[in-house]
């Protein structure tokens, strides 16, 4: 499940190649020109397709000149980012909060 709240982008639940193709269309209707918070500290279980997920919304946000920020991000996220080779594109927690805390002020 996906919920926006003002800035903050919360995912909630699983993100598994079972429903990763709905939370990135939904995903991707919430993006706006506005700096975003996409808060993951509620998901609970990802395979490989989250990483495809948070590209696609990168992606659509940088078209909409969209800061996008990722935070509270699973340990199992940052190894399959590590995997994957991509962590350019999504970067660390720590470089993130520093930017999200901007999107917040």
């Amino acid at each position: 499940m996906i919920v926006r709240k003002g800035n903050i982008v919360k995912v909630e639940g699983a993100v598994t190649v079972d429903n990763a193709s709905v939370m990135t269309a939904e995903g991707n209707e919430l993006l706006d020109e506005q700096c975003l918070i996409v808060d993951l500290a509620a998901v609970v279980d990802v395979d490989s397709s989250i990483v495809s997920m948070l590209l696609e919304w990168l992606r659509v946000a940088n078209r909409h000149n969209c800061q996008l920020q990722i935070i509270n991000q699973p340990e199992s996220l940052k190894s399959l980012v590590q995997l994957y080779g991509v962590s350019e594109f999504i970067p660390s927690d720590e470089t993130n909060r520093a930017k999200a805390e901007q999107c917040e002020a």
